[in-house]
C-alpha cells in the first residue's frame, strides 16, 4: 500500500505540473462565469442555462484531462526511459500501473472539485441577487444539492475514460491511444442503439457484432443525469449506487487487463 501511495502521489505531482490541465480548468471556470451573461439573455431560464452549461463544462473539460494525461501515464515513462529505473527497483509492474492511475484520479478529483466550487459560486451570486418571487418560482433552488449527484456520476465516468486511456497506452502510441479512447467514449454514449441494432438491419452477422459491442463497450450515457438535475427531476440514490457500482466494476476489469499487458510487455 505504501508503494501504491508513493507512486500515486508522484503521478499527482507530475499531472499538477502539466500546464495543459491548468489551461483546461481555467477555461472551464471562465466558461461557467460567462454562462451568467448568457443566462441573462433568456428571461426565467438563466439558472437552467448556467447549471446545464456548468455541468457540461465539467464533463467536457474533464474528458480532455482524462484522455490527454491518461494516455501519457505509461507512454511518457517509456519514451523518457524512466521506466527502466522504476522497474529496476522492487516495484511490481502492476503496482506501477495502478499507482499511476490513482494519481491521475486524484488530479481529476481535485480539478472537478475546483470547477464545481466555481459553478456553485456563480449560482450563489445569481440566487443572492434575485427577488423572493423569482426564487419561489424556481423548479429547483440555485444551490441545488442535486448538482453534486450529477458531478459524482460525471467523476465516475471520467475515471472509466481514464482507465480506458491507460489500457490503450500500455500497448499503443499516444496518438492512437487518444483516437481509440475518444472512439470508445463516443460509442459508449450510443451503446443502447447497439442493443436495438437488430431492429435496423437484417444481417445476422451485423446483429451479433453489434450485440457483442454492446456488452463490451461501457454504457456512458447512464452516467449523464444533467437534464434531470437541471429540470429539477429526482435522481434516486439507488440509481446512483447501481450506476457507480457498474462503473467501478468496469474500471477494475480495465485495470486488471492493463496491468496484465504491461507486466508481459518487453522493454528491451
Amino acid at each position: 500500500m505504501r508503494t501504491l501511495a508513493l507512486i500515486a502521489l508522484n503521478g499527482f505531482r507530475e499531472s499538477v505540473r502539466d500546464k495543459v490541465m491548468y489551461s483546461l480548468a481555467a477555461f472551464a471556470i471562465l466558461l461557467m462565469g460567462t454562462s451568467y451573461i448568457l443566462g441573462q439573455l433568456t428571461a426565467g431560464q438563466d439558472l437552467k442555462i448556467m447549471k446545464d452549461l456548468g455541468l457540461s463544462s465539467i464533463a467536457i473539460f474533464g474528458l480532455f484531462m482524462a484522455v490527454f494525461i491518461g494516455i501519457g501515464l505509461v507512454s511518457k515513462e517509456v519514451e523518457r526511459r524512466s521506466v527502466y529505473a522504476l522497474l529496476a527497483k522492487p516495484i511490481r509492474r502492476a503496482d506501477l500501473v495502478l499507482g499511476k492511475y490513482l494519481g491521475l484520479v486524484l488530479t481529476l478529483t481535485v480539478n472537478v472539485a475546483v470547477m464545481t466550487a466555481a459553478l456553485y459560486a456563480v449560482l450563489a451570486y445569481v440566487g443572492w441577487s434575485e427577488n423572493e418571487s423569482a426564487r419561489l418560482a424556481r423548479e429547483a433552488p440555485a444551490l441545488d444539492p442535486a448538482l453534486l449527484k450529477a458531478v459524482a456520476l460525471t467523476l465516475v465516468q471520467l475515471m472509466m475514460v481514464t482507465a480506458t486511456a491507460l489500457l490503450f497506452s500500455t500497448f499503443s502510441s499516444p496518438l492512437l491511444s487518444a483516437a481509440f479512447t475518444f472512439g470508445v467514449y463516443v460509442a459508449g454514449y450510443f451503446s443502447t442503439d447497439l442493443r436495438n441494432f437488430d431492429q435496423v438491419v437484417d444481417s445476422r452477422a451485423a446483429q451479433v457484432i453489434a450485440r457483442g459491442l454492446y456488452y463490451v463497450l461501457p454504457n456512458l450515457s447512464s452516467f449523464d443525469v444533467t437534464a434531470q438535475v437541471v429540470h429539477g427531476l429526482p435522481v434516486g440514490w439507488r440509481y446512483i449506487g447501481v450506476t457507480s457500482a457498474y462503473g467501478f466494476t468496469y474500471i477494475a476489469i480495465l485495470l486488471v487487463i492493463s496491468a496484465t499487458i504491461f507486466s508481459r510487455r518487453d522493454f528491451k
